[in-house]
């Protein structure tokens, strides 16, 4: 794998554990700050599932979970062509994944904190390594539709001549 997709997964990571610590440190659990009324504040939650609170309470299901995951990634990532596009996808994922599984592995819960509502919606409350999860995966669908995704098989045109 392209070294620049380690450079962006190791960035991700870091940007999403110190913006958790951040949060942490200066607001107690379901604290909330409004920044923009009506619409977007920092609210600090604790979270044991997943997106949406979902598995709410399934950490070691999750992290088994994101261990599999990250195990593809590594694997598939050997068959994708190293554009700008899937290195920065497979960066993104690779380092939210890791930034949420950190925090199952060493807390037992996911840190999340960035709350939107939207048209009198609340969004559910995420984070910085949700962001960096639901970015890669667009992209890389973006990818694969457009065949920008895999290396062609040499050994496969090589045996149809």
């Amino acid at each position: 794998m392209d070294k620049k997709i380690f450079i962006i997964a190791i960035f991700s990571l870091i940007i999403d554990q110190v913006s958790k610590a951040i949060v942490d440190a200066f607001l107690s659990v379901n604290e909330t700050i409004p920044l923009i009324e009506n619409f977007f504040s920092i609210t600090n939650v604790y979270n044991t599932g997943a997106a949406f609170s979902l598995m709410e309470g399934k950490t070691w299901f999750l992290s088994i979970l994101s261990v599999v995951i990250l195990i593809m990634i590594f694997k598939m990532g050997k068959e994708f062509k190293m554009n700008k596009p899937n290195i920065i996808a497979l960066g993104l994922l690779i380092g939210g994944i890791f930034g949420n599984f950190g925090d199952r592995l060493f807390l037992g819960m996911v840190r999340d904190f960035l709350k939107f509502r939207i048209l009198g919606y609340h969004f559910p409350v995420f984070n910085i390594a949700d962001m960096c999860i639901v970015v890669g995966v667009a992209i890389l669908g973006i990818s694969i539709m457009l065949g920008g995704d895999k290396v062609e098989d040499n050994r496969r045109s090589r045996r149809e001549d």
